[in-house]
């Protein structure tokens, strides 16, 4: 199978490593060039969970038209990259082509869907990994449970049981589900719960789960993320979210959200995608949410000062 993995961060490397070790001709595609050069010149490293492997039979670009049509393109940027991803690919693709979208958030199909019609694209949920870059060409896989992938109308399909099959061979635990919304939407409010206030007050899951001030806003913001999700019809299955939310962070004390990294680099985060989307969606059904509503303007005045921080950094220090 031709694949191209577009966005070949953390997650994508692990896709991409363990996609082209199964014999699949992989295209990876990213804007990082000391990274695309990396993998071109000395392939692509990924240790940790799923094994300590160097593939040299990646080809590594940072120009979508050089991979072509493909018969399967996932796209594994963050939130705010897909729209760019997905018009990236749109010269190239087939009618046939599949596009599989796995993201953090919500919203992925929406900005798809912006750039190509959506009959061929199935959403994909990465439930308990962790993965970090340790500089080009090197990744660094810290956790590996399941891939859970489904119809954006639901549904089970050939399609989708065949594909399936395909991240199975490749060392995945993949498995197909015909309601990918309700597991898009229960990975949400894990992520509301975690993401935004875990980088407001700079701290691991298991601090924030430590302290009963913070983790009372953590549980704040993920109730009202719940209470939108069941105003949208979302089939949740269970019917204590707070019960479901602590027990899914209980086991990872340790772990530091992808937001709060984010931030640690000064970088723009994925709050639009995650605790952002909880204010709109509110509004549009007359649901408040202050809760985060607050965590959202604490986390984007930290990313307003990053450009100010670079910009001073860059002109030395004041004369004043």
């Amino acid at each position: 199978m031709k694949i191209a993995i577009v966005g070949t961060g953390a997650m994508g490397s692990v896709y991409a490593a363990l996609l082209a070790d199964a014999g699949h001709e992989v295209w990876a595609i990213d804007t990082w060039a000391e990274h695309v050069a990396a993998m071109a010149e000395q392939g692509l490293r990924v240790e940790g969970a799923s094994g300590d492997r160097v593939v040299t039979t990646i080809n590594a670009t940072a120009d979508a038209a050089e991979a072509g049509n493909c018969d399967l393109y996932v796209i594994a940027t963050k939130a705010g990259g897909v729209g760019a991803a997905a018009r990236s690919i749109v010269p190239i693709m087939s009618s046939d082509s599949l596009v599989l979208t796995i993201q953090n958030g919500l919203g992925a199909a929406e900005r798809i869907g912006e750039h190509m019609p959506t009959d061929n694209v199935l959403l994909g949920v990465a439930e308990g990994f962790g993965a970090s870059m340790r500089g080009p060409g090197h990744a660094h896989h810290n956790a590996m449970r399941m891939i859970r992938v489904g119809e954006m109308e639901g549904g089970m399909t050939t399609r989708l049981q065949d594909l399936v099959r395909v991240w199975q061979e490749a060392g995945f635990d993949a498995r197909a589900f015909d309601d990918i919304e309700q597991l898009i939407w229960e990975k949400f409010l894990c992520n509301v719960a975690l993401s935004a206030p875990c980088t407001t007050f700079r701290c691991t899951v298991g601090d924030l789960m430590a302290n009963e001030e913070w983790w009372s806003v953590a549980l704040g913001c993920m109730l009202e993320a719940h209470q939108v999700g069941v105003a949208r019809g979302v089939n949740f299955s269970f019917e204590d979210p707070v019960a479901y939310v602590t027990k899914f962070a209980g086991t990872m004390p340790n772990a530091r959200p992808s937001m709060l990294l984010d931030h640690l680099e000064q970088q723009p985060s994925e709050i639009d995608a995650i605790n952002g989307q909880v204010p709109g969606l509110g509004r549009q059904l007359g649901i408040d949410t202050p809760y985060n509503d607050t965590v959202c303007a604490v986390v984007r005045s930290y990313e307003e000062r990053f450009g100010t921080e670079h910009r001073r950094a860059a002109s030395g220090p004041s004369r004043r």
